[in-house]
């Protein structure tokens, strides 16, 4: 039967728009299930409190629960594997962390690509480093620190959590840029670490606000800078590394991320409603007692800090050298 040509085109009409509404749709239903957000770290530290605490606001927005699960194991590669290959409906979602990017480089068997095979949604928080140093060390300044090791090359020892760790990366980029031979000392975690920092068995460190702020106030460790670009909230008269070695920058993230190919109306809105919750009073206040300084965007700002995080490392991975344990 041949179709009147006025009744074809406002059939052909109806069927281009039916994915437009179809996408729509899906978008106001979604979430449809329980949604599971996959942190590559053990319970209780910074990020698994970050998450636990968007989860429960995304809980409350959307009404589906938003569920941390820990997959701790292989500096977050055996999480972020595990959202890569789940299915790209927007019910599992990745914690992404600094280590994602510097992974990118570290690792040359990985099964994934990272900047290629997560769809970012939206940056949550940026905490700064502190380099730090036992009380009982010559420098109470950056300047005085570099002056020291400039001196002394090869006698400072450089504490770390591990190869290609956010404080190993940190030391390496503040290495090359402060001109210092300092010697790398990799130990399994952050409290190892910290103990022997504090027992005077290391010299320095580049250790993420939320573990070491204590420390500092008790005075057991001195601080020297924080390694943003701007001075901490927390700690105003902490100055930067910046204002003694011009253009350094260097921090821990994190933010949220699902696998590539989910739907854009669910990345979407998902990203209106995390924006809503860290322009929250209450939220913004329980981040910054983490230490922490909200970074708020779209999706497409939350790719370029992941693509300029993954080439800022990848020149420092390959630079120094650096090889996973």
């Amino acid at each position: 039967m041949k179709l009147p040509r006025r009744k074809f085109l406002q059939l052909a009409a109806g069927a281009v728009g039916l994915p437009a509404m179809g996408r729509v749709a899906g978008a106001q239903a979604y979430p449809t299930q329980p949604v599971r957000i996959i942190a590559g770290f053990p319970p209780g530290g910074p990020s698994d409190l970050l998450a636990r605490l968007m989860g429960q606001y995304l809980s409350e927005r959307l009404g589906q629960p938003f569920i941390v699960e820990n997959r701790p194991g292989a500096a977050s590669n055996l999480a972020t594997e595990a959202v890569v290959r789940a299915p790209a409906d927007g019910h599992t979602l990745l914690l992404a962390v600094t280590t994602n990017t510097i992974n990118a480089t570290l690792y040359d068997n990985l099964k994934f690509d990272f900047r290629r095979d997560v769809a970012p949604i939206c940056g949550l928080i940026r905490f700064a480093n502190l380099m730090e140093v036992n009380p009982t060390f010559p420098a109470k300044t950056v300047a005085e620190f570099i002056a020291y090791a400039k001196a002394n090359p090869g006698q400072i020892n450089m504490a770390s959590a591990g190869p290609g760790s956010i404080q190993h990366v940190c030391g390496e980029l503040f290495k090359i840029m402060a001109g210092v031979d300092l010697v790398h000392v990799s130990y399994r975690g952050v409290p190892p670490a910290l103990t022997d920092l504090i027992g005077g068995r290391v010299h320095v460190t580049f250790d993420p606000v939320p573990s070491s702020i204590e420390y500092v106030r008790t005075g057991k460790l001195r601080a020297l800078a924080v390694t943003t670009s701007t001075r901490s909230e927390l700690m105003p008269d902490i100055p930067t590394v910046a204002e003694f070695v011009p253009g350094y920058e260097a921090s821990a993230w994190n933010g949220l991320a699902a696998p590539r190919n989910t739907p854009a109306a669910v990345i979407e809105k998902l990203n209106k409603e995390i924006n809503a919750g860290l322009a929250d009073p209450k939220i913004k206040a329980q981040l910054a007692n983490l230490g922490g300084t909200v970074i708020a965007g779209s999706a497409a700002d939350f790719g370029k800090l992941i693509a300029d995080e993954i080439e800022k490392w990848r020149k420092v991975v390959t630079s120094a050298g650096i090889k996973p344990e």
